[in-house]
């Protein structure tokens, strides 16, 4: 609705009340109606699921639409983001927020930092969702109250429709938040539970990956465990129930299969017969043909082929899978995946390489041929070096001359300005649109820059103030670059929102409000 539009309905409702009403600006009552666009996390899901989902649709029919998003773990810093992507690009089409379990459990968790184990407590997950989504609307309201103050200045110029055009076609720091619900934090009940929660905050899209919730443990660390197929569909329907329940039928769910990296099985599947989900999963397992019952020590055998079969089991009651099935793996986990109700796919793997996820990719749209992942390009690789020697293989295959250069040190300062460290770095530039071409990658995502960022800018800053550089280690390094920069938090006051308050206390007490804005108010020295 048009600002005029609902100006005009404030009007009526006010004047409906009669004299007791007299103290209720209609023009208030509208500010602070645009302000607060989304009244529960339910509206924020069903609002940025439909967004998604067009994203989607715009990635079938040409794969350059691809998405993005960044990993934030706090509010404020989705914020910034958000705010900086407006800025620069003008607009947030196609730009997301992703919700890592890894950074809840590094920097959210009451108990202290955490490894990516699922120790944390579940409640911290949508704790944070609702966080960001407090401080996005906090984003759109600030935006629009400085508008506001524009129009006013405007009444009776040239300037008011066009400032008013802006305010009616304002676009929301609201986007699509990814949310990690890492392995369910328990069984399908458990899942379900949880899941409700996420969407309740705001969430439009739960990832969730096929490990052992007990034994889960970070996408790029050893020793992950997987469920059969089975138990991992469970819990997929159990976030579609809840979806569902709350009246978010355009819910999107993001299976995960950590298979590629996880040699191991806590359990061997249930089979009904030859062929079924259950008889394949154990297919993969790395078994011993027994010949001879009397060596058996409270073992547990398979029947495979006609023989019988001893599953290898650790000293920790897991079992091994076969060495080199990992792919296979991954490819029957996506397929079955996407037939049980999962919308998108995530395949965990040990290197940005675009040929290996597109060899898994070409494989299970055979059977799907809409299949698109979400890929992780993750901080935990070494981008740098795995490109540099990507470009030495594929040199050294078309038999050019390497020898200047020694693979295994290809990190090294020393190729910074070399023809091949060029070449990678231009490989690293386009990856995103490669890979989207190339291996179906609908949303890139890194899981946790910001974690990185916060780390390199306090260094930075901490080197420089209490150093030589002292107070000018923070106002050339810091101030100075956000007045330039054109950064809006250099007004923090503005940014937390001392402006929006203001403007309720005139509303509530007209002229005996007292305002912090007035001219006293330092942050005048940056207007």
């Amino acid at each position: 609705m048009t600002y005029q539009t609902l100006l005009n309905d404030a009007d009526r409702t006010i004047d409906a009340q009669g004299s007791a009403w007299n103290g209720i600006a209609a023009e208030a009552v509208t500010r602070m109606r645009l302000q607060n666009r989304f009244h529960t996390g339910l509206d924020i899901a069903r609002y940025t699921a439909k967004i998604m989902r067009q994203d989607m649709a715009a990635y079938d029919a040409d794969p350059a639409n691809y998405t993005q998003s960044l990993g934030c773990w706090h509010g404020f810093i989705g914020q910034q983001k958000l705010i900086s992507i407006k800025k620069h690009f003008g607009t947030t089409k196609g730009k997301y927020l992703y919700l890592s379990g890894w950074m809840v459990a590094a920097l959210r968790s009451d108990f202290g930092p955490l490894p990516d184990q699922s120790m944390h407590e579940k409640t911290s997950v949508p704790a944070l969702i609702e966080e960001l989504y407090t401080f996005l609307r906090q984003a759109d309201a600030r935006e629009l109250g400085l508008l506001f103050r524009d129009l006013d200045k405007a009444r009776g110029t040239a300037k008011e429709a066009e400032i008013q055009a802006q305010i009616d076609n304002h676009q929301t720091h609201v986007v699509p938040i990814i949310a990690d619900i890492d392995a369910g934090f328990g069984n399908a009940e458990a899942t379900y539970l949880l899941a409700k929660k996420m969407i309740e905050a705001g969430a439009c899209a739960l990832q969730i990956e096929n490990q052992v919730s007990d034994e889960k443990q970070c996408g790029h660390q050893d020793g992950k465990v997987t469920v059969p197929h089975e138990d991992f569909i469970a819990k997929i329907r159990a976030c579609r129930y809840a979806f569902l329940e709350l009246g978010v039928e355009d819910g999107i769910i993001v299976a995960r299969t950590d298979s590629l990296g996880a040699g191991l099985t806590k359990q061997i599947a249930f089979s009904r017969e030859a062929g079924d989900l259950g008889d394949l999963y154990n297919g993969f397992l790395d078994c011993d043909e027994v010949t001879d019952l009397k060596g058996l020590r409270g073992d547990v055998l398979i029947e495979r082929d006609g023989k019988l079969m001893r599953p290898k089991r650790l000293p920790s009651n897991l079992y091994q899978f076969r060495t080199g099935t990992g792919a296979d793996r991954c490819v029957l986990d996506c397929i079955t995946s996407l037939q049980n109700g999962a919308d998108l796919l995530w395949i965990e793997t040990e290197k940005p390489h675009i040929e290996q996820i597109a060899s898994m990719v070409d494989r299970i749209r055979e059977v799907i041929p809409n299949a698109k992942l979400v890929y992780n390009n993750s901080p935990s690789f070494n981008w740098t070096l795995n490109f540099r020697q990507q470009v030495f293989d594929a040199w050294k295959e078309a038999g050019k001359d390497v020898s200047a250069y020694d693979r295994a040190a290809l990190m090294s300062v020393v190729y910074d300005s070399t023809d091949l460290a060029h070449e990678a770095d231009d490989r690293i530039r386009t990856f995103q649109r490669d890979a989207a071409r190339r291996a179906g990658i609908f949303h890139h995502l890194i899981t946790l820059p910001t974690y990185h960022t916060a780390a390199l800018s306090t260094d930075n800053l901490a080197r420089e103030y209490f150093g030589e550089a002292g107070m000018l280690g923070y106002v050339a390094g810091v101030q100075r670059k956000e007045i330039r920069e054109g950064i809006a938090c250099v007004r923090h006051q503005n940014m937390s929102g001392s402006d929006i308050g203001d403007d309720h206390k005139e509303a509530f007490a007209g002229e005996a409000a007292l305002k912090a804005g007035g001219v006293h108010n330092t942050m005048n020295q940056f207007a």
